[in-house]
Parts: structure tokens; C-alpha cells; sequence
């Protein structure tokens, strides 16, 4: 019993050493390129200078309210893309009707990509926030609703069936039977809602003057700062791997023990 508990923890003991260990590698990787000058220091910054914009931008509060701006945005066009997504995402799966038309459109929109929304975006808002939470919407909306269409329409109809023969009504058997077999395609909707929708505001900030973690990446350019351009792409990053591991990685653990498989 006692030997059975070490071995998983020393598994995560190695994991964590490799991970640990190849993270170290890229950054004296990435510093040795930097002290040889490979590429001139205003085209490829050091680690330690891009590290030093980090804490400077962090001390002067540039990045903290780029990132509480850029947040406010993304959970609000994200809040909506949800509940649009996932309203268009049952239409289609119950209406054949609302398949065959609606669900060509969607297809259609989704692979339409994101940032081509922000020239009407401009046009119908004026650079504003509403233009950028639109940009958002659009982007994460259709990803969303065809994993909710792919759910339903995976419901085996044996489920259905057997539901209606016990009595159930419209309303148990979509809260009881088809929801909670959506939840698996749903999941995995919902973190690629969410990578499309941070891509997004990503875009739509880099073209408007506002606070905002793509703003400041505009800014660095304008400035010439290579430096800062690394540092802010080194926390658009941080925030998307944070967010797909803390929540989405959660969930998805949630479904595989609740479920007893991987989301898909």
C-alpha cells in the first residue's frame, strides 16, 4: 500500500522535473541567442531585458490595468457569444428545418476568421468598446454553437426514447437527458469559444486606442520597444495557458471522472 502511494508521486515528481527542465533549456536557449547577437538586439531581445520590461510595466501599472481592461472586455462579449452559441447550437440540433438553413450559415460564419469582423465592427460602432466586444462575439459565437449541435445530435435516441416511455415531459427531457449529455462537446466548445474570443480581442485591441493588452502591443511598436512587445506577449500568454489549465483543465477533469471519458 505504502509503495503504490510513492510511485504516483514520484511520477509527478519526474513530470515536474521535465517540465521544469525544458522550460530552463528554451530560456538559456533564447539567452545565449541574445548574448551572441544572431539577430540585432532591436529585432531579438535578451531574456533579461524583456524580463526587466515585465517588472517595469508591472511596477508602473501598465500591464495590470491593460489586463483588468482586456478581461472586463473578454467576459463580456464571451458571456454573450454563450448564450447566443448555445441557443443557436439547440435550434439547429432540433429543428431540421433550422439545420439545414441557420446551420449552413453558421458553418459558413465560423470559418470566416475573426479579425475580418472588425472593418464592420468600425463601421457600425465607431472605434469603441462596443466595437471590440463585438469583434469578440463574433469570433467564439459559431465555435460554440456547433459544439452544442454536435452534442445534441450525439444523443443516442435510445436515451430520448427511454424518457419519453418513463413520462417525461419536453422540459425534464431536456434538463434531465439531453443537457447533461451535452456536456462533454460542450466543454470542449466552450474552451475553443473562449481561445477564439481571447484571439480576438487581441486583434480588435491592437487597432484601437484604448487600455489594453493589445493596445500595448501597439504601443511598443510605436515606441520601437522590442522589449515591451516580448514582455506583453509573454503575459497574453501566461493568461491564456492560466485560464485553459485552472478552469478549462478542471472542467475537463470533471468530465472524465464524472463521465467516464475525455471530453470531445
Amino acid at each position: 500500500m505504502r509503495s503504490s502511494r510513492l510511485i504516483p508521486s514520484r511520477e509527478t515528481g519526474l513530470k515536474l522535473l521535465r517540465i521544469v527542465g525544458f522550460y530552463v533549456a528554451v530560456i538559456a536557449l533564447w539567452s545565449l541567442l541574445g548574448r551572441v547577437e544572431v539577430w540585432s538586439p532591436f529585432l531579438f531581445p535578451s531574456p533579461e531585458k524583456v524580463f526587466a520590461s515585465l517588472r517595469t510595466n508591472f511596477a508602473n501599472g501598465l500591464i495590470l490595468d491593460g489586463l483588468q481592461a482586456s478581461m472586463q472586455r473578454l467576459v463580456v462579449g464571451y458571456v454573450i457569444s454563450f448564450v447566443l452559441g448555445m441557443a443557436l447550437g439547440l435550434l439547429t440540433a432540433a429543428s431540421k428545418f433550422a439545420n439545414e438553413t441557420i446551420g449552413g450559415v453558421v458553418l459558413g460564419l465560423q470559418s470566416l476568421p475573426s479579425i475580418t469582423w472588425l472593418p464592420l465592427a468600425v463601421l457600425w460602432f465607431g472605434l469603441s468598446e462596443t466595437a471590440i466586444i463585438f469583434v469578440v462575439l463574433m469570433g467564439s459565437t459559431f465555435s460554440i454553437a456547433i459544439s452544442a449541435r454536435a452534442g445534441m445530435r450525439g444523443l443516442p435516441p435510445l436515451l430520448t426514447r427511454a424518457a419519453g416511455t418513463l413520462g417525461a415531459t419536453r422540459w425534464q427531457l431536456y434538463r434531465y437527458v439531453v443537457l447533461p449529455a451535452m456536456v462533454p462537446s460542450m466543454v470542449q466548445g466552450m474552451k475553443q469559444g473562449w481561445s477564439f474570443a481571447w484571439r480576438s480581442l487581441m486583434a480588435g485591441e491592437l487597432l484601437f486606442v484604448s487600455v489594453g493588452l493589445g493596445h500595448l502591443l501597439d504601443v511598443g511598436r510605436n515606441l520601437n520597444n522590442i522589449n515591451m512587445v516580448f514582455a506583453i506577449m509573454l503575459v497574453i500568454i501566461a493568461v491564456g495557458v492560466a485560464v485553459d489549465r485552472l478552469l478549462f483543465g478542471r472542467a475537463e477533469a470533471w468530465v472524465r471522472e464524472r463521465w467516464g471519458f475525455a471530453a470531445a
